[in-house]
C-alpha cells in the first residue's frame, strides 16, 4: 500500500474549499440555480495563493465535486504542476441540496439563517434549508466518498476541492462527532485542510484497508491570509457582504 514518506500506511487528503463565488449574482438568479455559481475574479485570486502554496507539494489524486465552482479551483491550484493527476468529478462531495431556490431580501439575511440552519444540523430530521437534504444524507454520502478515495491503491496524497457544507460535516467526522460538530469548523473560500489516515490492512484475503485512525493536521488554512488579519466576518457572512458584491440580492 502507498504511504507518505516515513509512514508505514498513512496517507493525506488536502481538503479545499472552493473560492469566491456570487451567489446573488443576476446570473444565478436568473437561472434560480445556485449550482452553476462560478468564481469570481476574488475567487480566482485566492485559489491563485493556493495554487503557490501548492506548487512543490506532491499530489497523487485530485478530485472535485464536479460542479464549476470546484472544478476551476481545483484547475487553478493543479495549474502550477509540471506534471498534475488527472481532475476527477466526484459527485458525492456536491454541496448540500437546498430544494427550491429561496430569494431573501439581502445577504445578511441569509447568512443568519445559514448559521442557525447548521446549528441544527446534529438533530433528528434536520435539512439544509425547509424542504431540502437531510444532513444525515449529506454526511453519509459525504464520509463514502472520502473512504473510497482511501480504499482506493496506489497514491499517498491527494486533492480534494468541495464546499463548505460538505467540509464541515467531514471535519465533524474526522473528530467523531458527527454532523452536530459541522457549526464551530469555520471553512473560509479556498480554505485548505491537511486530513492524515493511518490505514491497516484487514486480515485475510479482504484487499480493503481499515482506517485505523484520523488525524486533524490542520484545518482553515488560507494561503491569502496565514493568520486571519483583517478576516473578521464568519466564511457565511464573508461570501454574502464580499465588498465587491452588490448590497442586495436581486429578485
Amino acid at each position: 500500500m502507498s504511504a507518505l514518506e516515513g509512514t508505514t500506511g498513512r496517507r493525506r487528503i488536502y481538503l479545499m474549499r472552493h473560492g469566491h463565488v456570487d451567489y446573488g449574482s443576476r446570473e444565478v438568479v436568473k437561472s434560480q440555480d445556485p449550482t452553476i455559481a462560478r468564481l469570481t475574479p476574488l475567487g480566482k485570486e485566492q485559489a491563485k495563493a493556493a495554487a503557490a502554496a501548492f506548487a512543490h507539494v506532491l499530489l497523487d489524486v485530485a478530485i472535485c465535486s464536479g460542479l464549476r465552482r470546484t472544478r476551476e479551483t481545483a484547475e487553478i491550484v493543479l495549474s502550477q504542476h509540471v506534471s498534475p493527476p488527472v481532475l476527477e468529478d466526484e459527485p458525492g462531495l456536491t454541496e448540500l441540496h437546498s430544494g427550491k431556490f429561496i430569494p431573501f431580501a439581502t445577504r445578511e439575511e441569509l447568512s443568519a439563517y445559514l448559521t442557525f440552519t447548521f446549528e441544527q444540523a446534529g438533530q433528528e430530521g434536520a435539512t439544509f434549508f425547509e424542504g431540502g437534504e437531510l444532513f444525515a444524507d449529506a454526511y453519509a454520502r459525504a464520509v463514502a466518498s472520502i473512504e473510497a478515495l482511501l480504499h482506493r491503491p496506489g497514491w499517498s496524497s491527494a486533492l480534494v476541492v468541495a464546499h463548505e457544507g460538505i467540509n464541515r460535516l467531514l471535519l465533524g467526522w474526522m473528530c467523531g462527532a458527527g454532523p452536530s460538530a459541522s457549526l464551530p469548523f469555520e471553512q473560509d473560500l479556498a480554505c485548505v485542510n491537511v486530513l492524515d489516515f493511518d490505514l491497516v490492512p484487514e486480515e485475510g484475503d479482504n484487499p480493503i484497508s481499515r482506517i485505523e485512525r484520523r488525524i486533524i493536521k490542520a484545518t482553515n488554512v488560507t494561503p491569502y491570509g496565514w493568520l486571519k488579519a483583517g478576516m473578521h466576518q464568519t466564511s457565511f457572512e464573508a461570501i454574502f457582504t464580499a465588498p465587491e458584491l452588490e448590497d442586495e440580492v436581486e429578485g
